[in-house]
């Protein structure tokens, strides 16, 4: 075992020891004295799970609450930094940062296709945001994160299927405050923010917040011969501002208005070759200089190909207007409206076959490399509560409007790539059947074979820009719910949750192949004949045989032949059918979910409880060019995901409430769930009849005897496995463990802040995030694997004990573990695969103001 991997072994180890030891604290916490002067802080938090702020012990939800002063000790800017407070949770990107998923003990929505909802929500300041993506970004003032698992389908605007993360920002209050920040770090990392908070009146405040980032890339990327001048990828280059106004004309009535704009202009993401397959000599033939065949991969080196840029750019923007009036009837019951506008572009580019062949790419222009996405939402709910009853009746309505321009440009090497790829695969066979007849077989320029089949010169087949596709999709979703809690006595409460969803989708899509498809439409124009006669071509002597047994050869390998070398000229982006093609698609669904939860408290420290839910994702299509062999399908539409939900929980507070252990059994039986998977040309989605997730959330928040310590840990261990149903071209699926979901996820930190004379304090916060071996691949196949890993990280602080200003050291992924995210096959190359790697090692220094 080298140095690297002992080191791994140890921070694995490590991570179980300190998780081990963590859940084991209830029982000596129990045989402790309780100090009755130290602060009880710890059962007092506060959540809004079921839209009114509640005590976390009181809440029956498995929740991961992460506050202010935490996500601060630990960096957490956007949701991928959170990956490491949070058990069970799973944040991944791809082709580009417009392209997260978050996935909650196993399941989320996979693939990159735009069409699919998150199985795993995302809401900021009570809007619901339409993909995942939103989160990948800073996300400001946080006041605290709560993370949801399990389905929650009742109270959180659209309906999820696996989890929610509520994100709470820090709203104007009266006190007139400047804050300031600024970071430097490794890769050239600057950071710059400020918030500036005032009252304007005695029932008016404002707040206002921007920051500016910016850093290298983290990737090493080979240009190969150009045009892509930039030799690093992953950088950052983003700001944001978010203004927020408060209003409260009287003592029950607040309006809160908030506007917010975010731009990301950057470049990414490129992929790293885990494993070169038999069409990397081709590749390294026509890239300038060579790659060079790697005999043994290695992902530290960060090293990746493209001669094409990865530029994007990235805008997101919205207004919001909240307004909570408590009204004079009905026991003072507050009437909730929640009004937004969300809009969000993504312009992208990409190498499509990630490689410095100039091959397939997308240039960065909106007119065909674009996602986009207008949403209006508008939430009422009105919330009460009597003696025995906490109730609350609500509806939601969503218009929302996607748009997605889709491209494909032919680079230079295209044509003598796929043809000596095609060509390697036809000719040694052609030679093997026709050695008995003493026939030998012409292998000699392989570049120029699709050419010989469409009958066209070479280099003419494919050029330029090979399609165009518009997709225009609206969704409308209406829902009705109702969350109620009865307190049938003291210790036993009961709570209902239901809701009635309409989702009505249309989708209008227009394809187009701007050069024509020459190649394709040369070979579909008689593809028996065109075959034939470039066989034909490559048989020694064939001319000289005699005319009848020329028909009996090409009748015989003709057939076999034929459908195979039609579908390499005519892949997904240079078919000449889908050329002019416009469908109309359209699909309604009316669904019920809902939860039924009974708690019972066996004293005030103890809580038990058990929940049954059923949780709906909408269906939707598939926005991308789906065929069949050849020929196109017109119907990409797939059914809506359900889950059934069942949680035994229990939860506990210690130490005069400073110690809190909260633990859940779950089993979940998805129906219908969602896949979509890459199949090294296209994404196509299917429905995979059955999945299960069951296993158990535990979670430890101690607030130490020790003044000053705090300690943080939970784990996860969940088995999510697809059922034995059979899946069509995905054969390594049934009953196996599914793909981005490890069995076993930790985390552990721990909080130490003490004080230095009489007016300065030092603050110190180490964690760690350990995931047990998983699939990065939709697919499951082996070379997608990713070992078991950790990710240390550390911050250190000193400054004022008024917080009037700190100084922090800090650093992430302190051990520079390299993992992957996502494992793919590489796009057109046969046996090669490719994988989206995690971030390296980062490092730097924070200062932080205050007035």
């Amino acid at each position: 075992m080298d140095s690297r991997q002992l080191q791994r072994s140890l921070l694995s180890h490590a991570v179980v020891v300190a998780l081990a030891a963590t859940v084991a604290a209830p029982a000596l916490a129990q045989s402790t004295t309780t100090d009755t002067e130290t602060p009880t802080t710890l059962s007092a938090i506060t959540v809004t799970a079921q839209k009114r702020e509640e005590a976390l012990q009181d809440v029956p939800i498995v929740i991961n609450v992460l506050p202010e002063q935490l996500l601060q000790d630990t960096g957490v800017r956007d949701i991928k930094d959170m990956q490491v407070l949070v058990p069970g949770l799973t944040v991944t990107s791809t082709q580009s940062a417009a392209q997260t998923t978050a996935r909650i003990r196993g399941i989320g929505t996979v693939g990159d296709n735009p069409g699919l909802e998150s199985s795993v929500g995302i809401v900021i300041d009570g809007v619901y945001r339409a993909r995942n993506s939103v989160g990948f970004g800073d996300l400001g003032e946080m006041e605290r994160i709560e993370v949801l698992k399990g389905p929650q389908g009742t109270v959180f605007g659209k309906n999820t299927s696996a989890g929610v993360i509520n994100v709470i920002t820090r709203r104007p209050s009266y006190t007139q405050a400047l804050e300031g920040e600024v970071t430097v770090g490794n890769y050239g990392m600057l950071g710059v923010s400020g918030s500036y908070n005032d009252a304007l009146s005695d029932n008016a405040a404002f707040r206002i917040f921007a920051t500016k980032r910016k850093r290298d890339g983290v990737d090493n990327v080979d240009t190969g011969g150009g045009p892509r001048q930039e030799t690093d990828d992953g950088d950052q280059n983003y700001h944001s501002l978010r203004g927020q106004l408060l209003l409260e004309p009287t003592s029950n009535l607040n309006i809160n208005f908030i506007a917010d704009y975010t731009s990301r202009e950057e470049n990414c993401c490129v992929s790293m070759t885990t494993f070169r397959g038999p069409t990397a000599a081709i590749i390294d033939a026509l890239t300038p200089g060579g790659e060079g065949i790697i005999p043994v991969v290695d992902l530290d080196r960060r090293l990746a190909y493209a001669n094409r840029t990865t530029e994007q750019d990235l805008k997101d923007k919205g207004i919001s207007a909240e307004v909570n009036w408590t009204t004079p009837w009905a026991n003072d019951a507050v009437l909730t409206s929640i009004t937004a506008f969300r809009d969000w572009e993504a312009i992208t580019s990409i190498d499509f076959d990630y490689s410095g062949a100039d091959i397939l790419y997308r240039p960065p222009n909106p007119d065909g490399s674009l996602v986009k996405f207008e949403n209006f939402s508008q939430e009422f709910r009105l919330t009460g509560a009597t003696d025995r009853l906490d109730w609350m009746v609500g509806f939601f309505y969503s218009d929302e409007d996607l748009g997605r321009n889709d491209s494909y440009f032919f680079g230079p090497a295209y044509e003598p790539y796929l043809s000596t790829a095609v060509a390697s695969q036809v000719l040694p066979a052609l030679a093997a059947q026709l050695a008995p007849l003493g026939l030998t077989v012409n292998t000699a320029n392989p570049a120029t074979f699709l050419s010989q089949v469409s009958g066209r010169p070479f280099g003419t087949n494919f050029t330029g820009q090979g399609a165009l596709d518009r997709y225009e999709q609206n969704a409308k979703s209406a829902a009705l719910f109702t969350n109620n809690t009865f307190r049938v006595t003291d210790a036993l409460d009961i709570t209902l949750g239901l809701r009635y969803t309409r989702e009505k989708k249309t989708l209008q899509s227009d394809f187009a192949n701007p050069n024509g498809a020459q190649g394709c439409a040369a070979t579909l124009a008689n593809p028996a004949a065109r075959v034939g006669g470039a066989l034909a071509q490559r048989i020694n002597g064939f001319a000289s045989l005699p005319p009848a047994l020329q028909q009996q050869l090409l009748a015989g390998l003709v057939p076999a032949i034929a459908p195979q070398v039609a579908g390499f000229m005519c892949l997904p982006w240079a078919n000449i059918a889908h050329n002019g093609r416009s469908t109309f698609q359209e699909r309604t669904e009316k669904e019920w979910s809902g939860t039924l939860k009974v708690a019972y408290d066996w004293s005030d420290e103890v809580m038990t409880y058990v929940s049954a839910s059923r949780g709906y994702k909408a269906g939707g299509f598939n926005l991308d060019r789906v065929q069949v062999g050849i020929t196109p399908v017109d119907d990409t539409a797939f059914d809506g995901e359900f889950v059934d939900s069942y949680e035994l929980g229990l939860k506990t507070s210690w130490a005069g409430g400073n110690l809190v252990f909260n633990g859940a059994l779950f089993h979940q039986t998805y129906e219908d769930f969602q896949l979509n998977s890459f199949l090294g040309t296209a994404f196509v989605v299917r429905s995979i009849p059955e999945v299960t997730s069951m296993g158990i959330d535990a979670e430890v928040l101690w607030q130490t005897r020790m003044p000053g310590l705090m300690l943080q840990g939970g784990v996860t261990y969940a088995e999510t496995e697809y059922g034995n149903d059979i899946v069509p071209d995905l054969p390594l699926l049934p009953g196996n463990q599914m793909s981005f979901a490890p069995k076993w996820s930790g985390n552990a930190s721990a909080t130490y802040s003490w004080d230095i004379g009489s007016t300065l304090q030092g603050r110190f916060n180490i964690g760690a995030k350990y995931m047990s071996e998983y699939n990065t691949g939709s697919d499951l196949k082996p070379e997608k694997m990713q070992d078991a890993y950790t990710v240390l990280n550390a911050r250190v602080g000193f400054g004022r004990q008024d917080q009037r200003w700190m100084l922090e050291f800090w650093g992430q992924n302190l051990t520079d573990e390299t993992y992957k995210q996502v494992g793919i096959d590489a796009p057109i190359q046969t046996g090669s695969f490719n994988a989206f790697l995690g971030a390296p090692r980062t490092y730097g220094m924070t200062l932080r103001m205050r007035y």
